[in-house]
């Protein structure tokens, strides 16, 4: 019997909580009062209705969420709609046949997380520190899933924690619309409680729950969102507004969101600092390694140790390292929350994508020219500061001798690919890159070094573009062990869903942003008091960090005390370090308001059109624009726009403007 109601419970959940498509359709607020006594009554049963609430953020994660591929670092084909501005209230891209928006139905996930906090405490089989952890993983996932929704439509309805009146009529029951620094708001408050309840660790077993680290680093995401210039006295934002006429995008800048932000950060820093929890994961130098595998001498960094240089630091494996499989994530002090659940599958569909054609892959995600040229030089100089002394050339190609000395680069590969920063090597296959794929069972698919000029198996063939438009795809994810082929296997990988590095680097973007001299007095999430400034040491303090564990030198003191410059130099670091993770080139160029100027650049590549003819092959490395693809951004994309059969279920509902 016990068996069948359990049964028959799911059953009931599935039905309410998926059947319908529209998940913030006021009809199923009727249905919330049906068998809470029954499904809250045994730990089981608690246990599955959490779980279901796990599962909307596992399935539509931001690492399989629709904007993954569709900025200016990474093109896939199947974000061709994307790029091009192909899609609008009619036509959402993400539906599914039964016109059920993916984004959308975050909120399931905010309602079943509420539910959950207002009818966990009648389990009887629960302890009170058991209801008091569940609460806080309910509360996170919903705060998660408002984040979700805010980054992509703006401001949203915030639904009543409390629930709402089944005696109101159909129309009082629509929500309007709340204004943006309110959501925020309340998903600032949900995650500082959150973090209060929730355990600094937990076991391997449960390494997909939320900490107290992840409370505290989602919502120093969330108001370093809130802080930028997206939505921080936004004047181009004046006419989004609530079916009122409100305004619900403040159009008065405020610093103090970026000291907010800065703060939030710094409550995760001193976490680490007080727990021994967080840290950027380094791997020593093998006793093997060769001079040439090593950054060039700096006299600054060199003969120091991590994190005052990177005497102790294999730079290319302590990155790569985390992304790969190398490290297990019960391992990783750099780890602050993953999805343990679909984080590996989704994880290993992005090798999928990118593994050459000859190795069983998908063979079609793109690296673009862009990112390629963001890379530094393994000086740390820029390519078109090491272009004037020419140290970074474009023409010529290694030869034998060449990569019997220099392990990054095999023959025939050109030499714009030479001495690069080590992330370059860790993240990028360059054309004649060579793919370990150690695993396969025949030795004709190891060691394999892969071209995409035309004609060859992994380039184009004749008018089919089964390849890398750009002639570059990624290898961040990807594992020396990896293969498709037959008798191999892939390495399982964790999703950095948040990691230490990303608070670095919003630590001190935020701190960028203050006014010189300026000091705030906040309160950290246990209500002490914190004091917030622009301070170069602690700015330093969060780069030198990312910079020592990736090889190149330390930003100057010139830079430090200039918030323009390295406002600049800060945005190139998170596109290097953060490439490919969480959709965050795709949100940075909006939050900074930069995607009218980078997203309207035309995509570039290298030449697939070239065979390998001698003659010719040159060629192929020539900035070439990419024709198939005519990327578009207006001003009204900043927001995407409200499915209109949602605006059609809620009366009180009003459009993005332009849309």
């Amino acid at each position: 019997m016990k068996k069948l109601l359990y049964t028959i419970l799911l059953s009931l959940g599935t039905f309410l909580f998926t059947a319908c498509t529209d998940y913030i359709n006021v009809d199923k607020y009727f249905y919330d009062q049906v068998s809470l006594d029954s499904a809250f009554s045994k730990r089981v049963y608690v246990e599955g209705w959490l779980s279901s609430a796990y599962s909307v953020m596992d399935n539509i994660g931001e690492y399989c969420e629709p904007f993954r591929w569709a900025s200016d670092d990474l093109y896939h084909p199947d974000m061709k709609e994307y790029v091009e501005g192909n899609y609008s209230a009619d036509h959402q891209l993400s539906d599914d046949d039964r016109n059920n928006s993916r984004l959308w139905k975050y909120y399931e996930g905010i309602r079943k997380a509420s539910t959950f906090i207002d009818n966990v405490d009648r389990c009887p089989e629960l302890t009170m520190d058991e209801k008091t952890d569940l609460k806080g993983q309910a509360r996170f996932l919903r705060a998660y899933c408002y984040w979700a929704l805010i980054r992509v439509y703006g401001p949203v309805p915030l639904i009543p924690t409390e629930g709402l009146d089944v005696n109101l009529s159909y129309e009082e029951l629509s929500l309007p619309r709340e204004p943006f620094d309110n959501v925020v708001d309340f998903i600032d408050a949900e995650l500082a409680e959150t973090a209060r309840s929730l355990p600094i660790k937990r076991t391997v077993n449960n390494l997909g729950r939320p900490t107290r680290g992840a409370a505290l680093g989602l919502r120093a995401r969330v108001l370093l969102y809130a802080a930028s210039p997206l939505f921080n006295g936004n004047i181009d934002f004046f006419d989004v507004k609530d079916c009122y006429g409100n305004q619900l995008v403040s159009q008065t800048y405020d610093e103090t969101k970026w000291a907010k932000a800065a703060a939030a950060a710094k409550d995760v820093i001193e976490l680490a600092k007080a727990s021994n929890l967080y840290e950027l994961y380094v791997i020593a130098p093998k006793a093997t390694v060769l001079p040439s595998q090593r950054p060039p001498y700096n006299e600054l960094y060199s003969d120091k140790n991590y994190p005052e240089g990177w005497a102790d630091v294999d730079p290319l494996l302590s990155y790569k390292s985390i992304f790969d499989g190398t490290i297990l994530g019960s391992k990783n002090p750099e780890l602050i929350f993953t999805r343990t659940r679909e984080g590996t599958a989704h994880i290993n569909d992005w090798a999928y994508q990118s593994t050459p054609k000859t190795l069983r892959g998908n063979n079609r995600l793109a690296v673009t020219q862009k990112q390629v040229n963001a890379y530094a030089m393994n000086d740390g100089r820029s390519i078109t500061e090491a272009a004037s002394t020419n140290d970074y050339v474009t023409e010529g190609f290694t030869t034998q001798a060449y990569a019997a000395e220099n392990p990054f680069l095999p023959a025939k590969v050109n030499l714009m690919y030479n001495n690069r920063e080590p992330r370059f090597y860790a993240s990028i296959a360059y054309n004649g890159s060579v793919w370990e794929a150690s695993s396969a069972s025949e030795s004709d698919y190891r060691d394999k070094q892969i071209f995409y000029y035309r004609g060859l198996n992994d380039g184009k063939q004749g008018f089919k573009e089964e390849c890398p438009l750009t002639g570059i795809t990624l290898k961040k994810f990807y594992n020396s062990e990896d293969s498709r082929t037959e008798g191999g296997y892939l390495v399982d990988k964790t999703e950095m869903t948040i990691r230490y590095g990303e608070i670095l680097l919003i630590y001190a973007e935020a701190l960028n942003e203050l006014t010189s001299g300026q000091v705030y007095h906040l309160t950290t999430y246990t209500g002490a008091d914190v004091e917030i400034q622009r301070n170069v040491d602690e700015m330093r303090y969060a780069i030198k960090r990312i910079r020592m564990r990736a090889g190149v030198p330390d930003y100057t003191d010139e830079t430090y005390n200039n918030p323009n410059d390295f406002r600049v130099k800060l945005k190139r670091e998170r596109q290097i370090e953060l490439l490919g993770e969480n959709s965050m080139r795709y949100f940075d160029l909006r939050r900074w308001k930069d995607a009218m100027t980078e997203e309207n650049q035309l995509l570039q590549g290298c030449n697939i059109n070239i065979s390998d003819d001698e003659k010719r092959v040159a060629d192929f490395y020539k900035p070439t624009i990419i024709t198939s693809v005519h990327k578009v951004f207006e001003q009204r994309m900043y927001l995407w726009p409200f499915p209109t059969y949602e605006l059609k279920r809620n009366v009180n509902m009003t459009q993005n403007p332009g849309w």
